[in-house]
C-alpha cells in the first residue's frame, strides 16, 4: 500500500510547475490550440458548405479568444520579469509582445464579427477568412519567439546550466 501511495504522489507532483517564474507557459498552449483549430474548422466549414461546422469554429474562436485574454494578462504580468539579457528582451520578448498582442486584437475583432454575424459572415467572407489566416500567421510567428526564449535562452526558467539529471 505504501508503495501504491508513493506512486501516487509522484504521478501527481509537479516539479515542472516548481521551476517556473510564472504562470504564462501552463496557459499559452490553450489559446495555440483552439485559435488555429478555429482557422481550420471555418475552412473546412467555407469549403464543405457544413453550417454545424461553423458553428464548432465560431465556439473554438470564442473560447481561443477568452483563452487568449488570459494569456495576455499572464504574458503582460511576466514580462518584466523574465529574466533575459537585455539582447535578448529587445530582440525576442518584444517583438514576442507585440505580434502576440496584434494575435488577440485579431481574435477579438473576427470573433466579434463572427458572433455578430452567426456563425459565419456572409458578406464579406472572403476577408473574415483572411484574417483568420493573417491571425494564424502571425499566432505561429508570435509562438515561434515565445519558443525561441524558453528553449534558445531558458526564459521562464530557473534551472542551471548544464542540466544534471541526478534522480
Amino acid at each position: 500500500m505504501a508503495g501504491l501511495a508513493a506512486g501516487l504522489r509522484n504521478f501527481f507532483a509537479m516539479p515542472g510547475y516548481g521551476v517556473l517564474q510564472n504562470i504564462h507557459p501552463l496557459i499559452v498552449h490553450f489559446p495555440i490550440a483552439l485559435l488555429i483549430a478555429a482557422v481550420f474548422t471555418y475552412l473546412w466549414a467555407w469549403i464543405g458548405r457544413r453550417e454545424p461546422l461553423q458553428w464548432t469554429a465560431l465556439w473554438m474562436l470564442a473560447l481561443g479568444t477568452i483563452a487568449a485574454a488570459f494569456a495576455v494578462w499572464s504574458g503582460l504580468r511576466a514580462g518584466a520579469g523574465v529574466m533575459v539579457a537585455p539582447a535578448v528582451r529587445a530582440h525576442i520578448l518584444e517583438p514576442h509582445r507585440r505580434v502576440m498582442l496584434t494575435v488577440f486584437a485579431l481574435g477579438v475583432a473576427l470573433c466579434g464579427w463572427a458572433l455578430w454575424a452567426r456563425p459565419m459572415p456572409r458578406r464579406g467572407r472572403v476577408l473574415f477568412i483572411a484574417g483568420l489566416l493573417l491571425m494564424a500567421a502571425l499566432l505561429v510567428k508570435g509562438a515561434d519567439l515565445g519558443a525561441w526564449m524558453v528553449y534558445g535562452y531558458n526564459a521562464g526558467g530557473a534551472l542551471p546550466q548544464p542540466i544534471n539529471f541526478t534522480q
